[in-house]
């Protein structure tokens, strides 16, 4: 059975990856520095390096199942279900670990849908969901870290220190908004007890903050055109590899 959407064909890279064609192999090419590539025991894998990228972007991007995906790729549904497995995590962002003293991030929690509830609980938006800490730089807007998922009912006080994202940032400066209350990251200013109004420089700060803050939701908005992030059905680390994968495909199409 032969491939409907090969790489080889540059036209389907940018529906199916968000990049564009020499982004898409300047991941492919980075993918076999790290090794993606390598030959290993076993019976060989049935697609080039290139389409395997392709079908698990594919995958995330369009959230198919895999008896809706497999054919597109001229393989089994075994088959694509493995590929997305092993490359998933090869894809992944690996987190920023140095900062310039003069870097500013930005951090806020997301939720995305997933069926797994070994992992998710039910959250505010009704759904069983697992909450995502995603720290971007406020200058470049690429994203840095992403915190290991929690259940979606998790507050983002908690999440902050248990998904991994403070100890990755360390003490370089973050901005956050008001429900980090208690974390140490720039919050908005607050009013106290008894307070009707904030004095004018407060207020002149918060609106600031406000605009500087909008640019990781932004990030949001951009990745959750993946429809993977509207109902997950990976399991364990999937939905972990899923946001990795597709942080690490938004830089490089930021980046250019």
């Amino acid at each position: 059975m032969s491939a409907v959407i090969p790489a080889s064909q540059p036209f389907w890279i940018a529906p199916f990856t968000g990049l564009s064609p020499r982004c898409f192999g300047t991941l492919v090419a980075q993918l076999r520095r790290e090794g993606a590539d390598e030959v290993r025991r076993g019976r060989p894998w049935s697609l080039p390096l290139e389409d395997r990228v392709l079908l698990v972007t594919a995958y995330w991007r369009t959230n198919l199942t895999m008896r809706q995906l497999a054919p597109l790729f001229g393989v089994s549904k075994s088959a694509a279900d493995r590929i997305i497995s092993h490359f998933g995590p090869l894809i992944a962002l690996q987190p920023r670990k140095q900062f310039r003293k003069s870097t500013v991030l930005i951090v806020d929690g997301t939720l995305v849908p997933t069926r797994d509830h070994t992992v998710a609980e039910r959250s505010k938006n009704y759904r069983c969901s697992t909450n995502h800490q995603v720290v971007i730089d406020a200058d470049t807007r690429l994203v840095v870290v992403v915190g290991r998922p929690l259940a979606g009912n998790r507050n983002d006080c908690k999440a902050w220190e248990e998904s991994g994202a403070k100890a990755a940032v360390g003490n370089t400066v973050t901005i956050a908004d008001g429900g980090y209350l208690g974390t140490g990251l720039v919050i908005p200013h607050r009013r106290q007890r008894g307070q009707t109004e904030l004095p004018d420089w407060k207020e002149e700060h918060n609106k600031s903050h406000k605009q500087i803050r909008a640019r990781v939701e932004h990030v949001f908005a951009r990745m959750k055109t993946w429809k993977i992030f509207r109902d997950c059905r990976l399991k364990g680390g999937g939905v972990h590899h899923a946001m990795l994968g597709i942080a690490r495909i938004h830089n490089l199409a930021l980046a250019g």
